[in-house]
């Protein structure tokens, strides 16, 4: 099967679907692609056509995340709203140990066998994988994407905290929407706006969460960990973050510029593990600089300027293992799923749900495996790992995180009568 490449000419009038996982983070990322002439769209399809779609397309061995991608996009070719001449699709490849690295291929094949063969798709990755000449990387979108990544995870970190508490509803989404517009605008204006103007905005965003009317009341905390996909993906985890801002919760949810600093530090962790050039560990060490500096930033402006609580810094929720996982496990999402555990429970945040696709075993083994050791470290912690793939049935995970909440709650009544 022979590959379509997207090119120049491609670039002018086609648009390129992207399939949903982080909605405030992919919003400032498409439009800030927008800004250098590519017409983007993330798909929003959800629910049995886009299941039923990547069971027809794809092998049904295949893990659960491309699965849904896959289903996903040739549900959008099937429905009719895109001129299928005119369009083009996006997908990631990690260049790791992990299948997505073939889920371009996979598509491919599901898009030969829909009859979509000719429509190009995109891969979009950091290692060189495959390149498209309609498409490149210049130095000002690296720079705009990662501020995007910074700017979406203080959002996410922020509406994450306000929403359960907002009095008017719908008061929190609106202020992400109009920063995610004023950001996109200083972009446009100048691509150096945003970055020049970085410590001034996220302390404006700051205050103005701030000032948004709160109820003053306690809610069980509960943090998602898991897959990246499932994790983010309200489509992969069957609306998870609302289903427990309906049960009354706060829900936290760890950044994506943890899982991106991962994937830098898993290459320094092979040098010391295994040996490498030491020029290749000074530059990944100083790329880890440039995160903590990133963190401390962050962090303060969110202190200083809120009653807001900021992530904690990278490297010491790393140092908060402490041996409960050796650093050479990185299959899946390797030693910074259980890491991420340790820091929730660490900040407060002692019910963690712990999402698990079908397909991806070094997912399970590193979600699962740690979460006895977690208890007996930490006795309040109440994690409970949901699985999620074409046949577990809504009602069955519902009612699993029905039964950690009632331990959430039974946990919180005690600590209130300790008190």
């Amino acid at each position: 099967m022979e590959r379509v490449e997207f090119t120049q000419e491609m670039k002018k009038d086609y648009t390129i679907l992207v399939p949903d996982m982080l909605p405030v983070h992919f919003s400032l990322l498409m439009n800030a692609f927008e800004l250098h002439g590519y017409h983007m769209e993330v798909l929003k399809n959800d629910g049995a056509n886009v299941v039923n779609a990547g069971l027809q397309y794809v092998h049904n061995d295949t893990c659960y995340p491309a699965l849904l991608v896959i289903g996903q996009f040739i549900d959008a070719l099937q429905s009719g709203r895109y001129d299928l001449h005119r369009v083009a699709l996006m997908i990631t490849q990690t260049g790791g140990g992990c299948r997505a690295s073939n889920y371009i291929h996979l598509l491919r094949k599901a898009l030969d066998k829909a009859g979509f063969g000719y429509i190009p798709v995109i891969s979009l990755n950091p290692a060189g994988l495959e390149k498209n000449s309609g498409f490149s990387f210049t130095p000002s979108m690296l720079i705009e994407a990662l501020y995007s990544v910074l700017y979406g995870d203080v959002l996410m970190l922020l509406k994450n905290q306000a929403e359960p508490y907002e009095i008017e509803a719908g008061s929190t989404m609106r202020l992400v929407n109009r920063w995610v517009d004023a950001l996109t605008a200083q972009f446009k204006k100048n691509v150096a706006l945003p970055v020049i103007r970085f410590k001034r905005n996220l302390c404006a965003i700051a205050r103005d969460f701030e000032a948004l009317p709160r109820r003053q009341e306690e809610k069980i905390k509960v943090g998602i960990v898991g897959e990246i996909y499932v994790k983010y993906s309200a489509m992969g985890n069957n609306h998870l973050e609302q289903f427990l801002l309906d049960q009354g919760c706060e829900v936290n949810v760890p950044g994506l510029m943890g899982f991106l600093a991962y994937c830098v530090e898993v290459r320094i962790d092979d040098i010391d593990l295994y040996g490498g050039s030491r020029k290749s560990r000074w530059l990944l060490n100083r790329a880890m600089d440039v995160v903590t500096h990133f963190e401390k930033v962050i962090a303060r402006c969110i202190r200083e300027n809120s009653r807001y609580q900021p992530a904690e810094l990278f490297r010491t929720s790393k140092a908060h293992l402490n041996g409960l996982l050796g650093y050479g496990c990185k299959m899946g999402e390797g030693w910074l799923l259980p890491s991420e555990m340790v820091e929730l429970i660490e900040s407060g945040v002692n019910n963690i749900v712990c999402v698990q696709p079908f397909g991806c075993l070094p997912n399970h083994i590193v979600g699962k495996g740690p979460i006895h050791a977690l208890r007996e470290r930490y006795p309040l912690a109440n994690i409970v790992p949901i699985d999620y793939d074409p046949s577990a049935t809504r009602v069955n995970q519902e009612n699993r995180l029905k039964l950690m909440l009632s331990v959430a709650k039974e946990n919180l009544a005690e600590q209130r009568q300790a008190q």
